[in-house]
């Protein structure tokens, strides 16, 4: 009935698509389990993609040649780019979309991807003979010969719902929960976690009154995630609104919390420190008098809003009442309540940087069950378990990203060397490299690499290529063009900078921090004339290039420095117990995270310089 898949993915959520699609783009045949068809890509929380470090994600996925910059950009509604007042290592790209067109447009995709076949059922199992995995079983007792599986299971491991003191066995609301892998996984000698997330409740649009709340528009001139031409921006956007609670929201959510499943001890697992549930932030930041919060619609047609930052596992009739206190709620109908959700996680640390499992080969392990919350942390884990199987069928070297190459290299290092034990969320404090890792230049860094390995198109190489040199010759030009006095000093005055009394280069000029290319453009018509030649991402790219350029470089002189430890290989049967000067949790945490290089090796948490330089000497140097 089946042939031998090359990649059998588990999962068509965000990681498992990326997973299926980069694997058969790569020339692998790939079957996608997932449990409902028509629940492929759902989004499970809050109808957007990005948001600050997230946005990069994002961008980091389509320059390698993933999907979701595309899908978000099909199914937007509405864009922002957050933190414009901050450095350019800020700028954080989000879009509000339309859940059921985004949910569509990925199903679209993977159906028009060759080599993607669909299965719809359980998969309660995995076909493991004699230590190697053969495949997958599902619940009906098919077997599906598979040469490497990606587990991309969310939130449905044993998922069981809270609503209140209600609870119930659940993936999502209305979808069952995944039993069987679990148990299976800790036979084989894993070790695995539960972890906690929740949603808001959703409320009818038409029932809200948004005069009482403040408007929230998208960006002037949108901007969009993907770089290739498949997409274009914007051309209308829909609003949001932004209203608070208030102390009457608090005092009734208060009345419930003793019915709380997270207060009352029903709930064990950690839920996301960075995204608390109202009643978390009602009982830690007691000081507060309100909290803020945002409504979004779900789609272009839609009456349906989500309550951001109103997630809860109270009792329903608390949510609905405290919900009403709320301004331009006073009305409210509620479409469905909030919930919590538990579901088992598997520590990271028990993963190669591949994402393949230490203890069985060829199984890969992506998204929520590695301890992270987010689509874009998901898919960005996906595409990468997706890329190292196919590559380690067709006999391929692995694909690893550096910290220094990408947010998704710092996710994957600070998953398997630190470990986590709440759900992982990235930030752009967690890049110590964040000055390289922009959103604007994702495609520089990273679509060479996606073009080598075969994921990345000709066409998106060709277009990174055209951005790189039109970049470097209008970098070189400013750097050639001078400015007399009496052609821009009207316009260094009204800008509140300093005149010049002899010629200047432009290059100079825009080192400073009250000079942009755009206000170049009003001071002198011939330079307006000049950079109307360039598009848009060209001539961010280089102004940010010139006026960051001293830092960028201090910044590479670090990566360069720190290089060669990267390249400093372990053997990975190196055996540190034999090594008695190692000190005790060196020894432990070496050999439970069995790190690639002294790189890795440096960065987990244990490891002491001392126990680095007697590896060194081990080692032969």
């Amino acid at each position: 009935m089946f042939p031998i898949y090359d990649v059998i993915v588990v999962g068509a959520g965000h990681a498992g698509c990326e997973a299926a699609h980069a694997a058969a783009q790569m020339g692998s045949k790939v079957l996608l389990c997932t449990m409902n068809m028509n629940t492929i890509a759902q989004m499970s929380c809050n109808p957007a993609m990005g948001g600050v470090a997230k946005g990069q994600i994002v961008r980091e996925i389509d320059a390698l040649g993933g999907m979701s910059g595309i899908i978000s950009d099909k199914s937007m509604i509405q864009f922002r780019m957050l933190n414009r007042s901050k450095g350019p290592a800020m700028w954080s790209p989000r879009s509000q979309n339309d859940r059921m067109k985004f949910a569509e447009e990925w199903r679209l995709a993977l159906e028009q991807t060759p080599n993607v076949d669909f299965w719809q059922e359980m998969i309660t199992g995995l076909l493991v003979k004699n230590g190697e995995l053969k495949g997958v079983r599902t619940s009906i007792g098919l077997e599906i010969q598979g040469k490497s599986v990606v587990l991309t299971n969310g939130t449905f491991l044993n998922g069981l719902i809270h609503i209140g003191e209600k609870q119930f066995g659940g993936g999502r609301t209305g979808e069952a929960a995944a039993r069987g892998i679990t148990e299976q996984l800790v036979q084989l000698g894993f070790e695995s976690g539960r972890m906690k997330t929740g949603t808001p409740p959703r409320v009818d649009g038409r029932s809200l009154d948004y005069s009482k709340m403040e408007v929230q528009h998208g960006d002037e001139n949108p901007e969009k995630f993907s770089y290739s031409d498949k997409t274009t921006t914007l051309k209308e956007q829909r609003t949001c609104w932004i209203t608070y609670t208030n102390k009457d929201v608090h005092s009734s959510l208060e009345e419930g919390f003793d019915r709380s499943p997270m207060f009352n001890g029903r709930i064990q697992g950690l839920g996301p420190r960075y995204c608390p549930s109202i009643e978390d932030k009602i009982n830690r930041f007691a000081e507060r008098d309100r909290h803020q919060i945002f409504v979004e619609p779900e789609g272009w047609n839609t009456v349906e809003m989500y309550i951001n930052g109103f997630s809860t596992s109270l009792p329903e009739d608390v949510q609905f009442k405290a919900l009403r206190k709320i301004s331009g709620f006073e009305n409210a109908k509620m479409f469905r309540p909030g919930y919590a959700i538990e579901y088992d996680y598997f520590p990271p640390t028990q993963l190669k940087l591949t994402l393949e499992t230490q203890l069985i080969e060829n199984l890969y392990f992506a998204g929520q069950i590695n301890g992270t919350t987010g689509y874009e942390e998901a898919a960005s884990q996906g595409l990468v378990a997706g890329i190292n199987a196919s590559l380690k069928v067709q006999e391929k070297d692995p694909f690893l990203l550096k910290r220094s190459d990408a947010y998704i290299g710092v996710l994957i290092d600070d998953l398997i060397n630190k470990g986590t034990d709440e759900p992982y969320r990235m930030f752009t404090s967690r890049a110590e490299f964040r000055l390289l890792l922009r959103q604007d230049n994702a495609d520089l860094r990273l679509t060479q690499k996606g073009h080598d390995i075969g994921l990345a198109s000709d066409e998106r190489l060709a277009k990174m290529n055209t951005k790189k040199e039109e970049t470097a010759r209008l970098i070189n030009d400013l750097k050639q063009k001078k400015l007399s006095p009496v052609s821009i000093n009207t316009g260094l005055e009204e800008s509140g900078t300093a005149i010049i009394k002899e010629k200047i280069t432009a290059e100079k000029l825009l080192k400073r921090p009250q000079i942009g290319l755009k206000d170049l453009k009003s001071f002198n018509p011939e330079i307006n004339e000049y950079l109307s030649n360039y598009s848009i991402e060209v001539l961010e790219q280089a102004e940010i290039q010139i006026k960051y350029d001293s830092y960028i470089e201090k910044e590479q002189q670090m990566v360069d420095k720190l290089s060669n430890m990267e390249n400093f290989k372990i053997p990975l049967n190196f055996d540190y117990k034999a090594i008695p000067a190692l000190s005790t949790e060196g020894k432990q945490k070496l050999t439970k995270i069995r790190p690639e290089t002294m790189g890795q090796a440096s960065r987990i948490s244990g490891v002491t310089p001392a126990d680095l330089s007697i590896i060194t000497v081990y080692l032969g140097r």
